[in-house]
């Protein structure tokens, strides 16, 4: 079978102080009816990304709600990861090689998938595109089976999108996180438009003393005395961490006090991200102010946490982005974030640059640093409603309650789904 990842227990009823009591007696009430359903999430790793930060939580609290969750992983090896990276980049719009070498590569390992699952569902939640053939290869499965993409598809490359929209037609509901995600020539019987979300009792996002923050990012070698600039991404392009790097560097002629930490994990379905760590540490150089920090380095959720707390301004100067979990991470901890005007982030940021400033150069990042970490007021009133907007758009429970409207018309035979509660429009600009 398919690796089953263990997932601890959670209560829904804990999640009540952050989200509020209506809110989890809604999600009880919406859970009654699915009772017992069994629930299948299959994504490409279980350490390494947003996709793999949700679902410990959205799996816990499904089974707290009375369905029967579950979440395996797929077994891909190197030569399949290097293709998904491809085909991950060439829907983000990159131009990519993918001939018949890939493709064969992509749907041998697939088939190898397909033959290691066993079970009934009701339903099956394939996440992203590393497993998403599954479904065309065991039409005769039982269930309602759903694609759920955290890609930005804005500018997919014709020939990637091509090659994988027939495996997702195959499926009865696709999820997106914004409906311009959706390719004009997609179909599908059934959209949904569905955020990602944070668990604000992770040990990545619950609270966190000052002096045991500060005293954590000294240990790796960060003054916190000082004005701190941070990046937490895995080492991915679309990350833009060289920009980043550039930003800082406009920064601290400006602010020479100022320090950046570019902090990241490296995930077993990323084999590119290797290959630009080692970029980012020689484009970074001897600066005793520039700290680079990996997983690898015993950072786990706990040190970002504390990074993060430690942090004047949160930079996540993504070129592309599905969601960017990050942001969220920021804002929740009252940290403002100066971001890239893509995918969706501007819904985090809200209208107005409310929780934020979104940038689209190298210039524009390092000019709203400048501005924040010169004002300690101004900072503080973005933080503010960045955590208020989490609260109220982005946490664990808001999820469940989207994943629980789908399953409820799916089982009903609706053929519409709207989500409600979040203005998924970004700022105009």
């Amino acid at each position: 079978m398919l690796e089953q990842v263990s997932v601890p227990p959670l209560s829904l009823d804990a999640f009540a102080p952050f989200a509020g009591d209506d809110a989890v007696a809604e999600l009880r009430r919406l859970a009654a009816p699915l009772r017992d359903a069994r629930v299948l999430h299959v994504n490409a790793t279980k350490f390494g990304g947003g996709v793999a930060e949700i679902l410990p939580t959205l799996t816990a609290l499904m089974r707290d709600a009375g369905l029967d969750a579950e979440w395996r992983i797929i077994p891909g090896d190197d030569p399949f990861f290097d293709v998904t990276k491809r085909i991950h980049n060439g829907l983000q719009g990159m131009a990519v090689p993918f001939g018949a070498d890939a493709r064969e590569t992509f749907a041998r390992s697939s088939r190898g998938f397909a033959e290691q699952f066993e079970g009934d569902y009701d339903f099956v939640v394939i996440h992203d595109p590393q497993p998403a053939a599954m479904r065309g290869l065991l039409p005769n499965a039982a269930g309602h089976w759903i694609w759920r993409c955290h890609i930005d598809l804005t500018a997919a490359n014709p020939d990637v999108w091509g090659f994988l929209r027939p495996e997702v037609e195959r499926y009865d509901a696709a999820i997106f996180t914004l409906p311009d995600y959706v390719q004009p020539d997609l179909r599908v019987p059934m959209l949904a438009f569905v955020a990602p979300s944070i668990d604000p009792l992770s040990p990545k996002n619950m609270p966190l003393d000052a002096a045991l923050a500060d005293d954590v990012v000294y240990r790796f070698g960060v003054d916190p005395h000082r004005p701190l600039l941070l990046q937490v991404s895995r080492f991915d392009p679309w990350k833009d961490p060289l920009g980043v790097i550039d930003a800082y560097r406009l920064v601290k002629r400006e602010i020479p006090d100022v320090q950046l930490s570019l902090v990241g994990s490296m995930a077993t379905d990323d084999p590119e991200g290797w290959k630009l760590y080692r970029e980012v540490l020689r484009y970074a150089g001897q600066d005793a102010d520039l700290t680079i920090l990996t997983n690898l380095d015993g950072v786990g959720s706990l040190e970002v946490n504390a990074f993060q707390h430690s942090s004047e301004v949160v930079l996540q100067k993504s070129l592309r982005e599905g969601f960017g979990l990050t942001v969220a991470e920021a804002l929740w901890k009252q940290v403002p974030v100066v971001a890239g005007r893509v995918g969706g982030i501007p819904m985090q940021i809200g209208p107005g640059d409310e929780a934020g400033r979104l940038v689209a150069s190298v210039d524009e990042a390092a000019a709203a640093s400048v501005e924040l970490l010169r004002d300690a007021g101004l900072r503080a009133r973005l933080g503010a409603a960045g955590r208020e907007r989490v609260r109220a758009n982005f946490l664990s429970t808001r999820n469940l309650r989207d994943y629980l409207a789908l399953f409820t018309a799916l089982s009903s035979g609706d053929q519409a789904y709207v989500p409600d509660g979040i203005d998924w429009r970004p700022p105009a600009g």
